[in-house]
């Protein structure tokens, strides 16, 4: 395999995991969304994280074989290990709507999962085009994208957790939303990290 080959390895490695999180995404929208056969949902969120984290090792392994790199191996770790914390994150929250006995979702988690779901396909068009990263604007402008909807989830998790300690009067509730609420912002904030270290990359071969 050819220099070029093996430098285009890790750009169809990355799209196969951001396809692979794309899928989980899918899966977790429609169990927020049509909040029934939850336990069963739940269970196909984990299977989906699991290959998740395959896909992720499989990326890792093959840095670990690679001598020639697309880019800086310390990027490659960092990008790799932030997708998988997109769906370690969404896979968190969907386990703990079983451990806490949750019976019925809030408007405020199904605002915040659909800007979960525009920043995966905002990523997903990015690491499309990710191959392109010295020669074209597209990968620059996704990240300034996926950047605008972490903004914009940051404004509806602050409205959530307000409305929350405003109108929850169970402690208990309460608590279990406020970490809900945690995790599902997570899940947004690594995709803004994903974003923020490829725009890192590119800046180095600008």
């Amino acid at each position: 395999m050819g220099r070029k080959s093996k430098e285009l390895a890790f750009f169809e490695l990355f799209k196969e995991l951001s396809e692979k999180i794309v899928g989980a995404g899918a899966a977790f929208y429609d169990l927020i969304c049509d909040y029934e056969d939850v336990e069963a949902k739940v269970a196909r969120m984990k299977e989906l994280e699991t290959e998740c984290d395959i896909q992720t090792h499989k990326i890792l392994r093959e840095l670990n074989g690679s001598f020639i790199t697309p880019f800086d191996r310390e990027d490659i770790y960092k990008i790799a290990k932030e997708m998988d914390e997109i769906v370690d994150c969404l896979e968190e929250v969907s386990n703990r709507f079983v451990v806490f006995g949750v019976t019925a979702m809030k408007s405020d988690a199904i605002e915040l999962t659909k800007l979960i779901i525009d920043g995966i396909r905002e990523l997903d068009v990015l690491f499309e085009n990710f191959h392109k990263l010295k020669s074209d604007k597209i990968v620059i402008d996704q990240v300034i994208e996926v950047n605008r909807i972490e903004n914009e989830g940051d404004i509806v998790y602050r409205q959530a957790l307000k409305t929350l300690f405003r109108e929850e009067k169970d402690p208990v509730e309460l608590i279990k939303w406020k970490h809900l609420f945690e995790q599902l912002e997570a899940s947004l904030d690594a995709c803004e990290d994903v974003a923020n270290i490829v725009e890192g990359v590119v800046m180095k071969y600008a």
